[in-house]
């Protein structure tokens, strides 16, 4: 029977002051790193730093356990680099096309065999002297398009001379002969594969079946799968104990980790890593690793910016010690005699890029053939922005550890108390606790596509932007400027996503799977790899669903215009029968204001029959542009359309019946198509109601989360994740006093039906690549062509500014 362990004896102790034990230096050595994330949690990363390259992903320890080996699997420039773990640096780092996680030492540590990704092949590195050379590769298939996808892989060259290798598109365990680099078998394993460990007696090839909750045992003699064991939700990361005798494998959206018993196949117990006992998904347990005696388990967990520490000497008995804060978003954890070993996938920071995406040396840029990926970027892509890093952290003893501890609920924001109660004021339109009443009883939440702060807004003397960045100011998007200058202009709300496959999940569900979190880059960096997001491919979906689901649960009812829903059909199974069919989904050649009426037609239709959902989704997605496709329209035209949309949509709803029981929220998926000074993170968002403030600044540091989790307490609804639990609520742009105005849209300033010239660099450069999905074209060459065409010239080289150096200002509320 499955036991669950929960941390409430931790819980308890951490009640503690932080100078517990008088460890001084520990607290001030934690607090000299201390750094603030746009997401509103916190980091103090403990340890000694090595920078890594874009997003490692595996980190794996020779059997001499003189080397580490790590891949680094991003956006930009993919590299596998060697380590040094005595030295803590690198002797080594070589850039690879196109990888993705798997890696293996052989048995005399002297070959690499490393995933090649789409490339659909296994590289073979020689290993000598600490430097790296490329010897051999091992074909499964063609490249990309072909599906294959290779994950987790891992070599038997003593035995019988086999590797083995998982698969993420074609799902599936290929057993491969050494010798003769042949394909042997492919065995099904019925959804994505993660990763693959031999046992110590090489008898045994455990898989995690990523896209199920189960782990698969193959028996290397039988040639065939003898076990099927039921673990949680995204199986990933396995360990095993010395004598093979106990397994653990990290469930990245169940926030635990089930322990095996090998000899039986049966999960004896799981282990529960998050912060809080029964939290909802948002930790993301992604790394397991063993300590040297086997006692202990480190288990990493990607969202909660940590590390869980359990004894677990006495399998079955297995308790709760405490956690480490290390960096952000880590990947892998690894134990070498006393020392811990982690990979922060995103670094130690967020960072603003107010060089990029608008390049100041354009022509260069634009000149470049796509193809290069290994050529260095300088434009400030957010995609490419955050290098890793390779933690090396002293195992703690109990007092160190109990610091540790207080030191990661310290840096988080969410905790079991805010799933029901949230910050706020009394009376404020915005409740404080899940149930309570509001004034207002429609919300409509609408979706635009990829703009920063600066981008949009940054004309706008008020708030805190910079003009030199600001792309679509005023004249551009009128509606959006009076929107804020009527109601409320937030300059310092932040997307929780990087680009639009993790973003409209975080839009619609507060979270982004490891799955998203982890293969989004690869298909961006233009190294295959499908899309993912948006109820595309299973897998990706949240383990509780999406803001429909929410709504389901708790009898809200809810409509969708566009958002999940592809030519009048739901991409997931909440929407189904609440899509609005005659509503034209993604898709740049039809206007936002045909969508205004599309949408209005509807909208009339449910009033006169009083079937108004409380919750509707919209998608206004033209302010995306198609850069300067040869006849299309203008980037300038496009987003002008999509203000225009905006302004007719605010204005239809303030003038109709139920106005005075409505708040409007719109925000950017994701901000990844423009400069912003303060971090690349930070995009526009408006709230528009009765009960919004009138010509008000808020200066509140906001989230997509945080917008998520005010509309759940509009409409009764408990928190998804743990994000929008722990995320600021919008009740201070909120006041009791309505004002039932109306909102007067004003028509656009530039001609709609601009057209990009039909021939010049810029018009061919466009026209190879697809534009009939969001982000299909790779963004380094969509913004290059962008800036390029809409300036005509360089751009002046704004000042840049450290996410933390910037002080959001007091409302006078505060």
């Amino acid at each position: 029977m499955k036991k669950i362990k929960v941390l409430l004896p931790v819980i308890c102790f951490l009640g503690l002051p932080s100078l517990l034990f008088g460890q001084h230096k520990i607290v001030q050595e934690l607090e000299s790193h201390k750094v603030g994330l746009p997401n509103g949690w916190t980091l103090t990363p403990t340890g000694t730093q090595l920078q890594l390259g874009d997003l490692p992903l595996n980190l794996i320890i020779s059997h001499h356990k003189k080397l580490a080996a790590v891949t680094n699997n991003g956006q930009s420039t993919q590299t596998i680099e060697l380590i040094d773990i005595a030295q803590k640096k690198k002797t080594d780092s070589i850039v690879i096309a196109k990888s993705w996680y798997g890696m293996a030492f052989s048995s005399k540590d002297d070959l690499l065999y490393v995933s090649g990704g789409h490339d659909n092949m296994v590289k073979t590195y020689a290993v000598n002297q600490g430097k790296l050379s490329l010897q051999d590769s091992i074909v499964l298939g063609k490249p990309w398009p072909n599906k294959i996808g290779i994950a987790g892989l891992d070599v038997d060259d003593k035995v019988r001379k086999e590797l083995y290798v998982v698969t993420r598109e074609d799902k599936k365990l290929y057993v491969i002969d050494l010798q003769s680099k042949a394909v042997k078998s492919k065995i099904e394993l019925g959804a994505e594969g993660y990763t693959c460990k031999l046992s110590p007696d090489l008898k045994y090839l455990y898989i995690s079946v990523w896209g199920a909750k189960k782990l698969l045992v193959w028996d290397t003699a039988a040639k065939k799968i003898v076990k099927e064991i039921h673990v949680g939700s995204h199986p990933n990361e396995i360990t095993l104990s010395k004598n093979g005798k106990w397994l653990y494998v990290a469930n990245a959206n169940d926030n635990s980790v089930s322990v095996i018993n090998t000899r039986d196949g049966k999960v004896i117990e799981t282990l529960n890593a998050a912060l809080y006992p029964n939290s909802p998904s948002g930790s993301t347990s992604n790394g397991v690793a063993l300590s040297e005696d086997g006692k202990n388990l480190y288990i990493a967990n990607a969202d909660n910016n940590c590390l869980a520490v359990f004894d677990v000497s006495n399998p079955g008995k297995s308790f709760s010690k405490g956690f480490i804060p290390v960096g952000w978003y880590p990947t892998n954890v690894k134990v070498v005699n006393k020392e811990i070993l982690v990979t922060n996938g995103k670094g130690l920071s967020s960072r603003a890029n107010p060089q990029g995406p608008n390049p100041t040396d354009k022509k260069e840029k634009v000149d470049r053939h796509l193809g290069d990926m290994n050529k260095p970027k300088e434009i400030q892509y957010i995609a490419g922005l955050f290098k890793g890093t390779l933690s090396f952290i002293g195992i703690p003893d109990q007092a160190r550890l109990a610091v540790y501890s207080h030191a990661v609920y310290q840096n988080t924001p969410y905790s079991k108390d805010k799933e029901l109660h949230a910050e706020g004021e009394s009376g404020n339109p915005i409740p404080m606790k899940v149930g309570d009443p509001s004034p207002i009883k429609y919300v409509f939440y609408v979706v635009k596509e990829n703009r920063t702060y600066d981008q949009v807004l940054g004309d706008l003397p008020q708030g805190n932007g910079d003009p030199n960045l600001c792309l679509f100011g005023e004249k551009i998007t009128p509606n959006q400027h009076k929107i804020v200058k009527d109601f409320v202009l937030l300059d310092n709300f932040y997307v929780d996503a990087e680009v639009s496959a993790d973003g409209h999940n975080w839009s619609m569900g507060a979270y982004a799977t490891d799955y998203l979190e982890k293969t989004w880059p690869s298909s961006y960096g233009g190294r295959g790899g499908s899309y993912g997001g948006e109820g595309e491919r299973e897998i990706a979906n949240n383990r509780d669903g999406f803001i429909w689901d929410n709504a389901k649960r708790h009898q809200v009812t809810y409509r969708t215009y566009g958002e999940f829903a592809d030519k009048g059909k739901p991409t997931v199974k909440s929407l189904e029968g609440h899509v609005a069919k005659d509503y034209t989904g993604y898709d740049l050649s039809v206007a936002d204001t045909t969508r205004v009426r599309q949408w209005k037609a509807d909208f009339d239709q449910l009033i006169k029959e009083g079937k108004l959902p409380q919750l509707t989704t919209i998608r206004f997605g033209n302010d995306h542009t198609e850069g300067m496709r040869a006849g299309k329209k203008t980037p300038y035209a496009h987003v002008a359309d999509n203000d225009l949309a905006v302004g007719m949509f605010v204005d239809y709803i303030s003038k109709s019946p139920i106005w005075k029981e409505c708040a409007i929220f719109i925000l950017e998926d994701d901000a990844q198509n423009g400069p912003d000074h303060v971090d690349a993170h930070r995009s526009t968002a408006y709230l528009i109601s009765p009960f919004v403030k009138r010509k008000y600044v808020d200066h509140t540091m906001y989230s997509t989360s945080g917008m998520l989790r005010t509309i759940e307490l509009i409409l009764g609804m408990k928190p998804m994740t743990q994000f929008d639990a722990a995320a600021i609520p919008m009740w201070r742009s909120f006041t009791s006093k309505a004002d039932y105005t109306s909102f007067n849209h004003v028509p656009a300033n530039i001609d709609l039906n601009e057209r990009n010239p039909t021939s010049g660099k810029l018009a061919e450069l466009s026209s190879k690549f697809d534009w009939s999905k969001e982000d299909a074209v790779p963004d380094l060459v969509f913004n290059e062509i962008l800036w390029q065409g809409l300036k005509g010239e360089s751009a002046p080289t704004p000042t840049r500014a450290a996410f933390l150096k910037i002080s959001a200002k007091k409302d006078k509320d505060d």
